[in-house]
């Protein structure tokens, strides 16, 4: 399959327009301490059919880390920042309310511009920022996020943030409002369901059981187009549906951080 000639490249393609790629998540989080750093499979599914036979991804939490730190890698067995396989980063601030999507780029604070032969332009790409309003009052209901992506230049191009100082990154664009540069997503907000007691959106039957993790993601201007949606299947398992200008790193990412354990959303 295509898929496989360029799993780098193809991840972190902006799905086609008109398009859906609909994908399975698995939670390994058995094991010695899995259930603190567990890992995170997510496959292709082939038509359609559920049956995740094409494994785009794989993720872990990275231990010794002050913040929630996930590594991202097209190879289940090459979990290694410096490896070949490495695609991503996600890393949370210390609340577990703001996280940021990058690539497997270096981070410039860690460049030594003294040293002959270092690549200068090797800098990572800041893919995306998810926000999630805190809950500091504890009530009790459904999330609240945001997402913030660049601007796609075109159908397959996006706009570069790549920045070498604080004030050009994500969350400090975010802050300013730059609409010509980013884009802006919300979560579709669920209805009270009386029957089952629960806040439910309508997943068209790809999600069996309700929890606070699920979500839709939409923009303000379509609220009917779904660009992302993640929902629980039962324990371990879930499914994600990516649709333009989303790609599946950024997708993948983005599910990462509904996992991940917000002390001050919850």
């Amino acid at each position: 399959m295509a898929v496989l000639n360029d799993l780098k490249g193809f991840v972190k393609t902006p799905v086609a327009l008109g398009t859906i790629l609909r994908c399975h998540i698995v939670r390994n989080n058995k094991g010695m301490d899995r259930n603190i750093y567990p890992k995170y499979f997510l496959s292709l599914e082939e038509s359609g059919s559920g049956s995740g036979k094409i494994l785009l991804m794989t993720a872990r939490k990275r231990k010794r880390s002050t913040t929630s730190n996930y590594l991202i890698s097209v190879d289940p067995a090459d979990l290694s920042r410096r490896g070949n396989s490495c695609v991503g980063k996600v890393r949370s601030n210390l609340l577990g309310t703001q996280f940021v999507i990058y690539d497997s780029g270096n981070s410039p604070k860690k460049f030594n511009f003294t040293s002959l032969g270092v690549d200068l332009w090797n800098y990572r790409h800041e893919l995306g920022l998810v926000i999630y309003d805190s809950n500091v009052l504890g009530f009790r209901g459904p999330r609240k996020m945001k997402i913030v992506i660049p601007r796609m230049l075109n159908e397959s191009e996006r706009y570069e943030c790549r920045p070498d100082v604080d004030e050009d990154t994500l969350i400090e664009l975010n802050k300013r409002g730059s609409p010509n540069t980013l884009v802006e997503m919300r979560n579709k907000s669920p209805i009270w369901n009386m029957e089952s007691q629960s806040y439910v959106l309508d997943f068209m039957g790809r999600v069996k059981q309700a929890s606070v993790k699920n979500f839709q993601i939409i923009h303000e201007d379509k609220p009917d187009y779904v660009t992302l949606q993640f929902g629980r299947i039962d324990d371990d398992n879930f499914t994600m549906d990516i649709r333009f200008p989303l790609c599946p790193l950024q997708a993948f990412a983005t599910a990462l951080t509904s996992f991940d354990k917000k002390i001050a959303c919850e």
